[in-house]
């Protein structure tokens, strides 16, 4: 029943309410009373999420007063996109109880109220007027339209259309029909419409499919509801124009005194999602990791692989089992906290008694019996833990107490926002490999086909020999003949076709797979990047090819074999037992190399890869100060140090090739071995007549088929080695969350006028390291010119960088107009702010594209103006091609002050609510400085803008100056304020004014 809303006026209000809104409106006035007595008013929170696609909507809601963002899932990349601000009059959840599939995401971006239908009354209304649910019928919803276009563009592998902006575009031109029932004519589906299938109960259409109508049917039957969405092909093609909604404007309901009285929404119980979403594993307390490990350095490594299996987080055993065997002296749990926290846990050494562990916060190491455990679970009587030489153990109080005695240092262990999950491995792959299914089954058919062809050959030999020579029939060898070139020209069709097939196969699937890496790596927080060399990431991105490579080529190859070879064998049976046995002989000794060399093998190639990413990284560096190099003279020095990491790489090289040789050697004796064999053996079943000379040589061939893909054996595990370690080296990237992860789901934030405020701050680049920024407060007005100075190193920059959250504090709060900037949408922020930084970086390119680079559509006259500002106009006529002069890579064709010019004009063209100087006018001599200083202050009046300078007359006239020492703001005030004080900022200024 209605919260709060009695009267008949209110209920009338309601039904009229009602009868402006679709699809209300086709309802009887009856029916929209009783409608209107079975209504619920209810109230969310800013950031509340009211609906989730992962559970079916309970209710069906009208916004009646604020805002909501209704959320689409791009399937391409699973990321967040806001599809539509619903605002008055606006329904949500009807779509996804129509289609029987939770697929709308609302969450309020402003206190929202809403006027709630009970599901069940919803179905109910549906059932029960044939017009009201022909109305919904006939209408295609924006997040309908977004999943499946979502879906097909998959298939597609189409990974730069912007599938926001393609579906508002086809909405808007009325470029999508509905079909829904359970019958309709085939009539009815215009051919120049690409159908979708949007809802439907039979497995033979799923949800998102293409809709193709075979067997010239002129009537659709179906079992059950299906719904169809069509979208006009040529639409899809043309190009996207910007999306706008017209909206009718709906009287408010008068409610009297009610309105305050309509109580909050409960929050949405997600906790079955979370539980089977959730990345981390929450595991059951039977259910818990154990690895065996024996003494005290594998029990550390056992201990860490049970930690990354319980916090579902990544393991590289290799590079653990290097970094412990680098440690002198003995192993200690200290030295395990750092271990953990390299893993991405945050750790904590308390000492504890032991009756007290049942109060800390599972899991936690200890030392334990001269390695170390885990303890998994503590109560006030009994203990779980995972002992890697015992196993998973329960342990009374009393009887831990005697083994590890009555207290003891305890290591505290906790995942982070930051820390990197186990995502990424070979399924990672499957959602690409599936999309493609169909072709990829087509060229394993052929692949079949060929192989099934092979065949022939020893079959026809066989007759060949026997029939036609020993039996002196040359009247059948024309027959044969002419029946192997015709076997042989079929086979080589079909391979070219497979080959066709399969290039441009796997040519789609490393388009999308390589977008999506690169779209995760672009998103990575700034910290990342900071602590991994640009020449490691380019080759850790280049090991997708050989994973992709290894799925869709030598994964292919091994099945093949695997299943022929099985094949081949039982026809050896059938021409002998005996001889078959002699020809497998020597498979256990192919086994046996493999298993001896795979370890050896891993070794070498995680050593060469390594090897070879200190190389380019190396040469990456040399390239990009080349300048530098020049002007110190450090040409030999350089080629010196290059040539040195490059030995060591072929060195590397050489050793996994001289292993993989030595490999190879001795298989391809072990095969000559068993051919001998085979010969030996036949020759003699010959002689005596149990074979003849034609099945011998069938049988030899027969024989190379099978024991061909055992000499390749080896090679194979190395190709499997290989994708082994691409597979850890890409993961570094895939398994480190994006910066966006944690507030996908946070509000936009609003447009910002420009009040900040650090409340409390504090900052360190390292995790329990020294603080670049200590308990900062502070209080910016909107609309303030701010100069910040200070010595080198006192923490201007990281200051200013943690406003548009290129990093998070360690402590503390900033606030943007009230907002606190954690619990806002990153990218909202951050398009309203704009940065400068000293070490400006311009893309090859002309003038004019690095400063329209943001905006690329923006106007000469708008281009022209934020180079005025930038006072860089004059310089940029003054070249010979103007605004169309290219910069060169890095902008190396312009001067430094040149390029800061233009990356002040660049940013200026942005236009943003903030801006941020960070000594972007260093370059610059005095004059040209204050000239840009003039010109922006003008240009952002009434905005903030924060600049970071040392020469301090530049600022002379900025509102507000803060003087930074060691990371604290030591003086704050106008310039005469800060004279008159005669402290740090007077002493730096005289000292400046005197070198004048």
């Amino acid at each position: 029943m209605t919260s709060g809303i009695t009267t008949s006026t209110q209920i009338d209000n309601i039904k009229e309410f009602f009868a402006g809104i679709f699809p209300f409106n086709c309802l009887s006035q009856d029916v929209l009373i009783k409608l209107a007595k079975n209504t619920e008013f209810l109230r969310y929170r800013i950031g509340q999420v009211i609906l989730t696609r992962e559970v079916m909507p309970q209710h069906i809601s009208i916004v009646y007063e604020g805002q909501a963002r209704l959320l689409g899932y791009d399937p391409r990349n699973d990321k967040a996109v806001t599809l539509k601000l619903l605002t008055m009059g606006e329904v949500f959840g009807w779509v996804s109880n129509l289609r029987d599939v939770p697929c709308e995401t609302v969450i309020a971006s402003t206190e929202v109220v809403c006027l709630n239908i009970d599901r069940k009354y919803f179905l109910n209304l549906i059932e029960q007027n044939s017009v009201f649910f022909d109305a919904l019928n006939n209408y295609a919803a924006l997040i309908e339209v977004y999943d499946l276009l979502g879906e097909e563009l998959s298939r597609q592998a189409d990974g730069e259309t912007d599938l926001g902006q393609l579906t508002k575009s086809i909405i808007k031109n009325n470029a999508v029909q509905i079909q829904a029932g359970q019958q309709f004519s085939v009539q009815q589906l215009d051919i120049e419409y690409l159908w979708l299938v949007s809802s439907s109960s039979q497995a033979e259409f799923p949800i998102g499919s293409r809709w193709e109508c075979m067997d010239g049917k002129s009537k659709i039957v179906t079992r059950g509801y299906l719904r169809l969405l069509g979208v006009d092909r040529d639409a899809i093609i043309n190009s996207i124009s910007t999306f706008s909604v017209s909206r009718v404007q709906l009287p408010p309901v008068d409610l009297g005194d009610n309105l305050a009285n309509i109580p909050y929404a409960p929050e949405l119980d997600t906790s079955e999602v979370q539980k089977q979403l959730s990345t981390r594993n929450e595991k059951n307390q039977k259910n818990y990791p154990y690895i065996r490990g024996r003494g005290r350095e594998d029990g550390a490594l056992a201990c860490f692989q049970m930690l990354s299996q319980y916090f579902n987080i990544p393991f590289r055993r290799d590079m653990l089992r290097r970094i412990i065997a680098k440690q002198t002296g003995n192993l200690s749990l200290q030295f395990c906290g750092a271990i953990a926290e390299l893993m991405g846990l945050t750790t904590q050494m308390v000492k504890v008694p032991a009756t007290a562990l049942g109060k800390l916060q599972p899991p936690v190491m200890i030392a334990y019996q001269e390695s170390f455990a885990i303890v998994y679970k503590s109560n006030a009587n009994e203990l779980v833990l995972a002992v890697p030489e015992m196993g998973v153990v329960r342990r009374k109080v009393r009887d831990f107490i005697e083994t590890w005695g009555s207290d003891g240092d305890v290591l505290l262990l906790q995942p982070t926002k930051n820390t990197p999950q186990s995502r990424f491995s070979l399924r990672w792959f499957v959602p690409a490999l599936r999309r493609y299914r169909k072709v990829l089954i087509e060229v394993l058919i052929a692949s079949m086909v060929v192989q099934i062809f092979g065949l022939v050959n020893p079959l026809a030999t066989q007759v060949i020999i026997d029939k036609v020579i020993v039996g002196n029939s040359p009247d059948s060898l024309e027959v044969f003949g002419i029946f192997l070139l015709v076997v042989a020209v079929v086979e080589a069709v079909l391979t070219a076709i497979r080959t066709q097939l399969f290039v441009d196969t796997t040519n789609r699937i490393d388009l999308s797979l390589g977008a999506e890496v690169i779209n995760h790596l672009l998103r990575l927080p700034l910290s990342y990047f900071e602590r991994r060399p640009v020449g490691e990431l380019a080759t850790r991105v280049n090991e997708l090819e050989n994973i992709r490579s290894f799925l869709t080529g030598t994964a292919l190859t091994v099945v093949m074999d695997a299943v022929f070879s099985i094949i081949y064998i039982l026809v050896m049976l059938i021409y002998s037992p005996v001889l078959t046995g002699v020809a497998l002989a020597t498979i256990p000794l192919f086994a046996l190399l493999n298993l001896m060399v795979s370890p050896i093998i891993r070794r070498q190639l995680q050593d060469k890869a390594e090897r070879n990413s200190e190389t380019h990284s190396y040469l990456v560096e040399i390239m990009g100060g080349m300048q530098t190099i020049k002007a110190q003279n450090l040409e030999m020095r350089s080629r010196w140090k290059w040539q040195d990491k490059y030995a060591r790489y072929i060195s590397a090289g050489f050793q996994t090739i001289s292993t993989q040789t030595t490999a190879s050697s001795i298989s391809s004796f072990l095969n000559k071995f068993s051919n001998l064999l085979v010969l030996w053996v036949g020759a003699f079943l010959v002689l005596n007549q149990q074979l003849t000379l034609g099945q011998l040589i069938a049988f030899r061939i027969l024989g190379g088929y099978v024991t061909s893909p055992l000499l390749r054996l080896v090679q194979l595990w190395q190709n499997f080695q290989e994708t082994a370690l691409s597979l850890q080296r890409l993961s570094d990237i895939l398994d480190t969350p994006q910066e966006t992860e944690s507030d996908a789901q946070n509000i936009l934030m609003p447009a910002i006028i420009g009040n900040v405020h650090y409340d409390n701050l504090s900052f360190s680049f390292k995790q329990g390291g020294s603080l670049q920024l200590c308990n900062i407060n502070l209080d910016i007005p909107s609309g303030s010119f701010v100069g910040i100075v200070g010595q080198s190193g006192s923490g201007k920059s990281t200051l200013l960088k943690l406003l548009p959250r290129l990093y998070e504090p360690q402590a503390g709060k900033i606030s943007i107009d009230g907002y606190d900037i954690s619990k806002v949408e990153l990218y909202s922020l951050r398009r309203q702010i704009g940065v400068v930084l000293q070490d400006t970086l311009l893309f090859e390119g002309t003038i004019r594209d690095n400063i329209a680079l943001a905006y690329p559509d923006a106007s000469d006259d708008e281009i022209i103006a934020a180079a005025k500002v930038a006072f860089a106009h004059d310089f940029i006529m003054n070249l010979p091609n103007g605004y169309n002069t290219q910069v060169g890579e890095r902008g190396s064709s312009l001067s430094g002050g040149q390029k800061q010019r233009v990356a002040i004009a660049r940013t200026v063209l942005q236009n943003p609510q903030i801006l941020i100087l960070d000594e972007a006018t260093s370059a610059l001599d005095y004059n040209a400085e204050s000239q840009v200083c003039r010109n922006l202050a003008e240009a952002f009046r009434g905005k903030t803008v924060f600049f970071i300078t040392h020469r301090l007359t530049t600022i002379r006239n900025a509102d507000m100056i803060l003087m930074m020492d060691a990371g604290a703001i030591v003086e704050q005030g106008t310039h005469d304020d800060l004279m008159s004080r005669q402290g740090y900022y007077y002493c730096l200024y005289k000292q400046q004014d005197s070198q004048l």
